[in-house]
């Protein structure tokens, strides 16, 4: 196997990290939005993502997985999620790591050395997306008016988790409990779903959470 170099990709010299919506400046709609809103909205934001390729067919490549993460190895169409770590699939070799800030780099550290000389690719793509956190009664609602992917419970329980066009544009939409939503964004595309998620849920009211 050819030796790959490996290296932190966080600034230490004091660079500022800001999110895709740091200019909408959510923190300032906290608590203004109607009381007993149907949907409320969290940008989780900064986490660490990282893509994982490597031969989901393979007991050495799941083992290894689940050594290094704690995770078993997901499925087609779902996602698994503990406390602030989560994979999911996203093809047949191929899965999402999401990961607290700032343990991106000790994450891939931890597969790399758990999956030794398994064929396996890992790249942090933390800079190009993240993810808004939907939860309330009338989510499935708003998700209903902006993809033609059937939400209804029987066809998307808790867990599933799939690659959609949502509006005018792809995201993938995670279940993760029961009135809990999350969409998986591209950052060059916040703003736009930041816009269309206030009009989708104008008529159920939409709040803020920090």
């Amino acid at each position: 196997m050819t030796a790959v170099n490996v290296y932190p990709q966080r600034p230490t010299t004091g660079a500022k990290a800001e999110s895709s919506l740091h200019h909408a400046d959510l923190a300032s709609l906290v608590g203004k939005g109607r009381k007993n809103a149907g949907v409320t909205v969290r940008e989780k934001k900064l986490l660490g993502h990282l893509t994982l390729r490597g031969d989901g067919h393979d007991p050495a490549f799941a083992a290894g997985v689940h050594k290094a993460l704690g995770l078993e190895l997901p499925g087609a169409l779902t996602v698994i999620v503990k406390g602030e770590t989560s994979l999911q699939w996203l093809g047949p070799d191929e899965w999402l790591l999401v990961v607290p800030t700032g343990e991106e780099f000790a994450s891939e550290q931890k597969l790399r050395e758990a999956l030794g000389d398994l064929h396996i690719q890992i790249v942090n793509v933390s800079g190009g997306q993240q993810i808004l956190e939907l939860s309330g009664p009338n989510v499935r609602d708003v998700l209903m008016k902006s993809t033609s992917y059937d939400v209804h419970p029987s066809n998307f329980p808790v867990g599933k988790a799939v690659g959609t066009v949502f509006a005018k544009s792809q995201l993938v939409i995670r279940h993760t409990g029961e009135d809990t939503w999350e969409l998986v964004i591209r950052r060059s595309f916040s703003d736009y779903w930041w816009l269309w998620l206030q009009d989708a849920a104008a008529e159920y009211g939409l709040s803020v959470q920090a």
